[in-house]
């Protein structure tokens, strides 16, 4: 009888595709188990969706992956266990080709040979490790080395990847253990909790005499990557290799493959100056402090995050970046929403709607401290917005501080990571606690036009210079600050609320009742970022077509009501969008040519892809990423004409393939790329 067990941890966007290549690979009637790690995301929706016989078992906490094989394994009594990565694809016949090497003599353990997406042969074969071949990786590389056997772990030789084998242990992606081999040995050690825990098992294997054999025949594609892109994982990998051999042959011999991994991380580190050596300097300082064994999760208990946001939750487009990113991290630690706090008191002559925003202001203030989502909570402090007056600064920020504080306090927030995203809040943070400081680079908000260009400017510095990291969502905009940021400059894109934005059949009943076919804004109506004329070219010019536009204005709106076939909508709900925007011929992005728009990342454009809409876009940019799935337009005439040609002919894809080009794109995904910059690279 097969097992096969799949760990999980934040697994949604590739559970699915592994758990419907095991059939054809020759799953028959084994049990498949998905292990979960307590994963905040969609990840058992996705499994079960994908297999519905699968069987979940929680750990209830993140084990690691050995606590999760582990669990697997107990689930599984008598059976042969077949351990997948849930990034692995299995090809046809994979299965059946690992049972039938299971079944050679002498062997306990079979692996297959795994490629990248590409086609291109992962060196997953390794031998023993020891010290003389952690100092000639050091010296010489891990390619090169590998090509001596005393001198290398990686096995290199393209034709030892051809032809069946036996290793000393193999990259624990996907591995068949027989039952024999598990009753035999017992359970993975889970102290190491990610990485080395299959090299010590398959190691203890051989010690037990049970080979590890390589089958080529059984193939299998591995996404992976991880470990290569983020210090956290690299400096762990690396660590747990001193720690593996601490427990195989002392602490001396310990030491000696200390200095050697020491030797090894130096060397790449000075090699590769700015980001490309941040993961070798996050293992240097593992190495250096090296406790006995890996931290698990909550011990020490993880930061919290103190988001300085830019937007108000209580009525604001909760799809902003700083809401969807804090959201999806609340999922794995406290999280502190402070609503913006402003960039200057409204005032009559510079600022619309005065009263209005005043009053709204007030009302969220009245709020002062809610949780809307466990491990979530949004407060609002009452902010003394008045940064042209230095006295006034200075006030403003001490007492927003203290209200921050207050309720920091009261959430057991001492030391959290704090994430600007609005400048004026440099004033706040700069002498509290905290784990570490991420500047937030959504727009660049002094070039807005209420803003005090020469205050905001001078703090958006401050934020540059003073971040432990820079995150960016324009590429240009990151680009024109390489020189203030250097290595701290990161690139984070906007993701996308997948499940969030799907299509409805049935749009809400009024906007059924406008005659199609409908052409469709959703946002922020704002005259400084929306190019109102063109609105007006596109009524004017298309009097068949229905011009429906949803969302708070700024911009005096008469001049489009006027027009018969324009419908607004005014202010809808975030969880209403979708079915709103589902009604949609086309999508559009009429966008203002300043430079706010050329430093922008619009997050709308992944919801309208998200959702299948034709979208119809003005140029910028960060469109260069996205041409091959969006009508561009540099002028008014071509954008009435690009619309024209989307309602004839609808978008340059399919509506599924314009869903399937961002379904990588979540927002947790992006959330613990930022958990990696603010807690592992440090």
């Amino acid at each position: 009888m097969l097992a096969i067990v799949i760990v999980t941890y934040f697994s949604e966007r590739v559970i699915g595709d592994c758990l419907r290549s095991l059939q054809d690979a020759g799953a028959g009637d084994a049990r498949v188990l998905v292990v979960d790690n307590d994963s905040a995301d969609g990840t058992i929706t996705a499994a079960r969706a994908a297999l519905p016989a699968v069987e979940v078992v929680p750990t209830g906490r993140n084990a690691g992956f050995a606590g999760g094989v582990n669990a697997g394994i107990a689930a599984a009594a008598g059976c042969d266990v077949l351990v997948l990565n849930p990034d692995i694809r299995l090809a046809p016949g994979a299965i059946t080709a690992l049972k039938e090497a299971l079944a050679v003599p002498g062997t306990g353990i079979a692996v297959p040979r795994l490629t990248a997406e590409d086609g291109t042969v992962h060196l997953s074969l390794r031998r023993r490790p020891t010290v003389p071949r952690a100092l000639g990786e050091a010296l010489l590389g891990g390619h090169r080395a590998g090509r001596v056997p005393a001198l290398g772990e990686l096995v290199v030789a393209a034709e030892a990847y051809e032809r069946p084998g036996t290793a000393d242990w193999a990259t624990g992606a996907a591995w068949l253990v027989s039952r024999a081999c598990l009753d035999a040995l017992g359970p993975l050690e889970e102290r190491y909790f990610l990485y080395s825990e299959e090299t010590e098992y398959m190691l203890r294997a051989g010690d037990h005499g049970f080979a590890v054999r390589y089958e080529p025949r059984a193939r299998a594609v591995h996404l992976g990557g991880e470990q290569a892109t983020s210090s956290r994982l690299w400096a762990l990998a690396t660590a747990n290799r001193v720690r593996l051999h601490r427990e195989r042959h002392g602490r001396a011999r310990a030491l000696a493959m200390r200095g050697a991994v020491l030797l090894n991380e130096a060397i790449r580190a000075l090699a590769r100056t700015g980001g490309g050596g941040a993961k070798h300097r996050a293992a240097l300082r593992a190495l250096v402090r090296l406790p006995r064994w890996p931290e698990p999760p909550g011990a020490p208990d993880p930061p919290g995050y103190v988001c300085f946001a830019a937007q108000d939750w209580w009525y604001h487009n909760r799809a902003h970046s700083d809401f969807q990113l804090m959201r999806a991290i609340a999922g794995r630690r406290k999280v502190l929403v402070v609503n913006s706090i402003g960039m200057r008191m409204p005032a009559p002559g510079t600022t619309t709607h005065v009263t209005r925003r005043i009053l709204r202001k007030l009302r969220s203030v009245a709020k002062f401290l809610r949780q809307p989502f466990p491990g979530f909570h949004v407060m609002s402090p009452l902010p003394l917005p008045f940064y042209g007056s230095p006295v006034l600064r200075r006030v403003n920020a001490l007492l927003v501080r203290a209200q921050v504080r207050a309720v920091c306090l009261a959430l057991g927030l001492r030391r959290p990571v704090m994430v600007v995203t609005i400048p004026t809040a440099w004033d706040v943070v700069r002498p509290m606690p905290r784990h570490a400081l991420l500047y937030n680079r959504s727009d660049r908000h002094s070039a807005f036009p209420e803003a005090d260009a020469a205050v905001i400017g001078a703090m958006e510095n401050e934020l540059l210079a003073r971040a432990d990291r820079v995150l960016y969502a324009s590429r240009t905009l990151m680009a024109e600050e390489r020189e203030l940021t250097g290595e701290r400059a990161c690139f984070l894109d906007h993701g996308v609320d997948i499940d969030h934005f799907s299509r409805v059949a049935e749009p809400p009943p009024d906007l059924a009742a406008v005659p199609g076919p409908r052409v469709g804004f959703f946002g922020a109506l704002d005259e400084f970022v929306v190019d109102v004329g063109l609105l007006e070219r596109l009524a004017a010019e298309l009097p068949q077509t229905s011009l429906v536009l949803i969302g708070d204005a700024t911009a005096p709106m008469d001049r489009l009501t006027g027009y018969p076939n324009v419908r607004w909508f005014g202010f809808v709900p975030y969880e209403r969008i979708p079915a709103y925007a589902s009604g949609f011929d086309v999508a559009i992005m009429p966008w203002q040519d300043n430079a706010w728009i050329r430093h922008a990342n619009p997050i709308k454009l992944k919801e309208y892809l998200a959702l299948g809409l034709p979208v119809v876009s003005t140029d910028f940019p960060e469109l260069a990423h996205y041409r091959d799935r969006v009508r561009v337009a540099a002028t008014h005439d071509a954008f009435v004409a690009a619309v024209k040609a989307a309602l004839a002919e609808g978008g340059p894809r399919p509506a599924a393939e314009l869903r399937a080009s961002v379904l990588g794109m979540s927002w947790s995904a992006r959330a613990e790329r930022l958990l990696e910059l603010a807690e592992g690279e440090r």
